[in-house]
């Protein structure tokens, strides 16, 4: 029997909390690194919350951008710079919350508060290129001595909300339920937010929610039996090294991020 994809909404109490706390994190970097009181500048959702296909227990991904003197300052310190500017920005942060628990983590400071919520905080500086900002950022690796990534997130949340929008709210309910199933059935398993997403976005094809007026199809095959029947066909080359692609930004998504598990959840479904 097939498992019918459903919404797992984010409840409104708890964005509630999440803006709240998203607020005073911004403030606090803002403050050391901007000079400024605002609570909305210089950061944006990326990660799941951003693309549309968080649910409760998904982590807060938040894209912090920091002045471009930083840039050059941090790579100039001796050692790892990248290192360096994690614990500053972790150290902004601690100023708004004391007594939470909040380290830097490879790319991230991650904020863990005590009713399990947890923000992932990714300080980042624009690509400027002799035609202007490419719409890129650069973001601190802390392994192997320190170096620069990049990261194209708006692209990202751009496709992904186009191809929602086509499969009438569909992407981002599957999405969310996979994550439901993965949240509650193999729950000691990784699986990450965006091979989840990418595989989605790749597998949904004209599949949609119905719409006003639209009757529904009988017969052939269901839509998770279709994206279990998508999963085998990419399998083989996943298995022999390709990657997936990131909505978007065609940005490489490693698929030792969890790829057995995403089949282990898609036969649940079907």
């Amino acid at each position: 029997m097939s498992s019918k994809v459903s919404k797992h909404p984010i409840s409104q109490d708890k964005r509630a909390n999440i803006s709240a706390r998203y607020k005073r994190i911004t403030k606090s970097i803002n403050q050391t690194f901007w000079n400024s009181e605002s609570e909305t500048l210089h950061s944006i959702y990326v990660g799941s919350y951003g693309r549309g296909t968080a649910i409760d227990t998904s982590d807060l991904d938040v894209l912090f951008e920091l002045p471009s003197d930083e840039y050059d300052h941090f790579t100039g310190l001796s050692g790892n710079g990248q290192s360096r500017l994690l614990q500053s920005v972790k150290n902004a942060i601690l100023d708004t919350y004391p007594r939470s628990d909040v380290k830097g983590d490879g790319q991230v400071v991650v904020v863990k508060f005590s009713d399990g919520m947890v923000f992932e905080i990714l300080p980042a500086f624009r690509n400027e290129t002799y035609l202007g900002w490419d719409g890129t950022y650069k973001y601190p690796d802390t392994h192997m001595g320190g170096n620069w990534l990049s990261t194209n997130p708006k692209t990202e949340i751009d496709a992904m909300k186009e191809k929602n929008e086509d499969s009438n709210g569909l992407l981002y309910a599957t999405c969310q339920h996979i994550r439901y199933i993965r949240d509650n059935q193999y729950t000691s398993y990784h699986l990450s937010g965006i091979l989840i997403d990418s595989f989605v976005y790749k597998a949904i094809g004209g599949w949609h929610f119905l719409r006003e007026g639209e009757e529904k199809s009988s017969g052939g095959s269901s839509f998770e039996e279709i994206l279990l029947s998508k999963y085998n066909e990419m399998d083989f080359s996943v298995n022999l090294g390709a990657h997936l692609n990131a909505p978007g930004s065609n940005m490489n998504v490693d698929p030792n991020q969890g790829w057995d598990v995403l089949g282990k959840v898609l036969k649940y479904m079907a």
